[in-house]
């Protein structure tokens, strides 16, 4: 199992319009291609207010490619897409780091 972490530093202000999407849109599009996530963070104390931190899981690096590839060209997906940025941008920044977890590591 390997894990994926994806950063999103919002534009500022953009915040709530990034949650309102993954909760309304995004994670019912993840379902029909069978994306899972592990969970999402906002900052409570930190250096910015204006970033989202996620991880999903995946079986393989081939399971990444083969679904995150589906969603992204997925015609709803591009469509829900434009029209939450009709006004402008909402993530102004995105790291993403694959994760494989230690031996010893209470997530697998």
């Amino acid at each position: 199992m390997l894990h994926e972490l994806r950063i999103y530093e919002c534009v500022p202000g953009k915040l709530p319009d990034l949650l309102k999407r993954f909760d309304t849109i995004t994670l019912k599009l993840w379902d029909k291609h069978g994306i899972k996530q592990a969970g999402f963070w906002t900052t409570v104390i930190g250096e910015s207010n204006q970033t989202l931190y996620y991880l999903v899981e995946w079986e393989s690096l081939a399971d990444r490619e083969k679904k995150w590839n589906a969603f992204a060209s997925d015609p709803d997906w591009l469509s829900a897409r434009a029209q939450t940025e009709a006004n402008g941008a909402i993530v102004a920044n995105v790291k993403n780091f694959i994760l494989q977890p230690t031996s010893f590591s209470a997530v697998k």
